[in-house]
């Protein structure tokens, strides 16, 4: 008789995934009766199957992290679907890039051996995309982030965090903190002069961690605290969107018609939504401005209630354990740094945004990473993802190597 499959916790998890992401798609078909609709609660589950439990019999990849993170997306997917059903087509093509990038970049830290020509190389282009908004860029919300190219719109600079973790990686674990912090700056003070000061705070606090991490010097970690400190400080008395960003978070209520609306509707719609939420599609988060980008985590609370919120939270936090994990596993400095710079990036991000939503701080303009619609933003955060099943996968390599050894040894006793 053949052998029944042995049910993992890790298969469990994947089929009670699928099942909720059919079931919410068949509910949202049942309501507006769209064919369209019930084609998506075949395909976006079946795109969950085919990178999750397909990819790592092809590609080495951590099972775990694969699964959250396209739990993730395609979450970000359903969501999208129920604001916006084009935006939601859109989203999943950039899942398929971002996929793509991911696997792209596993092989990349795999395979790559000669670091210092691909470094300068990276750099020159880090540059390169740091000054295109200063010059063809176009304002959006007080930032002037982003470049309109063929008809495509991308925001440089979250290209550029792939790219700075792994400049940042290499010059530390090489002592050379100066040309570090160089580089450093000059894409803070680019970020600054295109007013992205959202994203200037992420690329500041991972160097300033990674700087910390390869150092462990107080000294440095209190000159970036004061350096911090004075950022914040000209930032608020140089950029008008930033005062009035702090001024709705004091109090969004006193510009309510105004720059306080969004803040305000998000928190009515949190309220609304209570433990249980409202139910998929019975809510009323579409008033909020920016929904599916700025505040899609402010959907998700207000249609899956509290319970479901705090799930998400924690696979959040589940990513960044389990990166902090390879990290500490990795036998090579330059992979550790990668490893720990890629999981606080995502962690960090997540942190911000989420934040803001529920009005814990002022509010920036960045994504939730693979939840928001963005295809640049997917794209920079599953590559993040590729750095670190990289990495997961040169582990897996030297523990099974180790295990080799160690057999071989045994055998000849």
């Amino acid at each position: 008789m053949k052998a029944k499959r042995r049910r993992t916790p890790g298969r469990l998890m994947a089929a009670s995934i699928i099942s909720f992401l059919a079931s919410a798609f068949l509910l949202l078909g049942l309501k507006d009766l769209n064919p369209v609709t019930f084609a998506m609660a075949l395909g976006v589950p079946l795109s969950f199957y085919l990178v999750t439990v397909l990819v790592p019999r092809v590609f080495p990849a951590d099972r775990l992290l694969l699964t959250v993170v396209n739990f993730l997306c395609t979450l970000g997917i359903l969501v999208l679907y129920r604001m916006d059903p084009k935006l939601a087509k859109g989203q999943m093509i950039n899942y398929a890039v971002g996929i793509g990038a991911m696997l792209f970049f596993i092989y990349f830290i795999r395979l790559t051996q000669r670091r210092r020509p691909l470094v300068v190389f990276l750099v020159l282009a880090s540059a390169g995309l740091m000054v295109l908004p200063l010059i063809f860029g176009t304002e959006r919300n007080g930032a002037r982030a982003w470049v309109s190219l063929m008809g495509f719109s991308f925001q440089p600079s979250e290209l550029v965090k792939v790219l700075m973790l792994i400049v940042e990686a290499y010059l530390l674990t090489r002592r050379k903190v100066v040309a570090a912090a160089a580089y450093a700056g000059f894409c803070l003070l680019a970020l600054m002069l295109q007013k992205d000061l959202g994203t200037a705070l992420i690329y500041y606090s991972v160097i300033l961690v990674m700087l910390w991490v390869a150092t462990r010097s107080g000294l440095y970690l209190g000159l970036g605290f004061l350096g911090a400190a004075g950022g914040a400080v000209v930032g608020y008395q140089m950029f008008s969107h930033v005062k009035r960003r702090v001024a709705i978070w004091i109090n969004p209520w006193t510009d309510y018609e105004g720059a306080g609306y969004q803040i305000v509707q998000s928190l009515i719609a949190i309220v609304n939504g209570g433990f249980w939420g409202t139910g998929l599609g019975l809510g009323n988060a579409y008033v909020i401005p920016a929904n599916t980008t700025d505040f899609v985590f402010s959907i998700i609370l207000n249609e899956f209630g509290w319970l479901f919120g705090i799930c998400v939270i924690l696979l959040y936090l589940l990513l960044f354990l389990r990166g902090i994990g390879i990290a500490l596993r990795s036998a090579s400095r330059f992979n550790a740094m990668l490893a720990m710079g890629s999981s606080v990036l995502i962690a960090l991000q997540a942190f911000i945004i989420l934040g803001g939503n529920i009005n814990m701080i002022p509010l920036t303009g960045v994504t939730l990473p693979f939840i928001s619609y963005g295809g640049t933003s997917m794209l920079s955060s599953l590559s993040i993802m590729g750095i670190l099943q990289g990495v997961a996968s040169l582990n897996e390599n030297e523990m099974e190597e180790d295990r080799e050894l160690a057999m071989a040894q045994g055998g000849n006793i």
